[in-house]
């Protein structure tokens, strides 16, 4: 007997959180651009790290909207942000930032996880 997949979530959850990461890395890096030289300056990062990492992730929030479409991208680009929220927990940890400047890339670690398990 083959064991059955039994989605605990509905799907539709999934595709919401989808575009809520993605759209939530897209307003930070366009919108809040004063808030992330601040940071990468006090994690001691150089301007061509902060646009590196600011293409790699918008890339990243464009391939998990695709998703919504092609399904195949959601897995690697889930993962790759998921792995950019664990550098931003270690670089504000490093820094000494308070919890509250923590949070947002935590969440956001954690709704990666969950596109990833899906």
């Amino acid at each position: 007997m083959e064991a059955q997949h039994v989605c605990l979530v509905n799907p539709l959850v999934y595709s919401i959180v989808q575009v809520l990461v993605a759209v939530s890395v897209l307003f930070v890096w366009v919108f809040r651009q004063a808030n992330i030289v601040r940071d990468f300056q006090s994690f001691g990062l150089g301007d061509l790290t902060r646009s590196m990492v600011g293409a790699f992730k918008i890339a990243l929030a464009t391939l998990l909207l695709a998703g919504l479409w092609f399904p195949v991208l959601v897995f690697a680009s889930s993962v790759l942000m998921g792995l950019m929220m664990v550098a931003a927990q270690f670089f504000h940890a490093k820094a000494g930032s308070p919890w509250v400047r923590r949070i947002p890339s935590l969440v956001l670690l954690g709704l990666c996880v969950l596109l990833a398990c899906r």
